[in-house]
């Protein structure tokens, strides 16, 4: 099986390597193609107004300077057009990809855009408690990892429909199984933007998330990782909220 691992943390992550990893313990045809610099909450976007450039590290090693999807589409249509890969690895992402963070996921549109090229794909994410990344415990992903996604690979999913795999945040003897659950949704979560000034008084802002731990369903992604499951969440391409259509054309009729 050949096999193509990406994420969205850049070529030099820690959590690439793990992917690697896992996908060498499945099989000997594993490419890599990441991003050149990090592209976290780049979510399925695409490089259109300036030119990508590849690099070449070695004969299974490319980075890109793009997003995960700019990645997914040169290994696919470029690098390896002779032979495409029969599976995408995105991730191991630092931190946790759950509930609303899916929209914004750079390591989901790595293995969202390997799903719309057809190819089975898998988005893999590391939840940790730590915001320190080099403290961040990998081995729940690396121990568990493999058996988790031959066990999937084998029973197949349907076409147009990825896989989300996140790792909770504890040592790898600790995890309690996967289990498959829905997408969850944050209750404690806000947007906030620092206003800083640079050295001229000018002022420049920083994005960030601060979240606060609830407690969430046991049925959801959240409520899995939280209790130290490995959360398994298959995610379709198509967003169509198929319930709110009926009601509607019931309601509305032709519009």
């Amino acid at each position: 099986m050949r096999i193509l691992v990406t994420n969205d943390d850049g070529i030099h992550a820690p959590g690439l390597g793990v992917a690697e990893a896992i996908a060498r313990a499945i099989s000997d045809d594993v490419w890599v193609v990441a991003p050149e610099t990090e592209q976290s909450g780049a979510s399925h976007s695409l490089t259109l107004t300036s030119p990508l450039r590849l690099r070449r590290i070695d004969e299974r090693h490319f980075a890109v300077s793009g997003t995960p999807t700019d990645c997914v589409m040169m290994a696919a249509l470029h690098i390896l057009k002779a032979q495409p890969p029969e599976l995408v690895l995105s991730g191991v992402n630092w931190g946790s990809n759950l509930a609303d963070d899916v929209t914004y996921s750079g390591t989901i549109a790595g293995a969202m855009e390997g799903c719309a090229l057809g190819i089975a794909s898998i988005a893999l994410s590391q939840a940790s408690d730590d915001d320190a990344r080099e403290k961040i415990d990998w081995s729940p992903g690396a121990v568990h990892g493999p058996a988790l996604i031959r066990k999937l690979v084998e029973s197949g999913w349907p076409k147009g429909t990825l896989m989300n795999i996140n790792f909770p945040g504890c040592a790898a003897e600790a995890v309690k199984g996967a289990v498959l659950v829905p997408q969850g949704r944050y209750d404690l979560q806000s947007t906030e933007i620092e206003e800083r000034f640079d050295a001229r008084s000018r002022p420049y802002y920083w994005i960030g998330l601060r979240r606060r731990k609830a407690v969430p369903p046991r049925g959801s992604d959240l409520g899995a990782v939280y209790g130290n499951q490995i959360a398994v969440t298959p995610l379709h391409m198509n967003l169509t909220d198929s319930e709110a259509l009926e009601k509607m054309r019931q309601k509305l009729g032709q519009l």
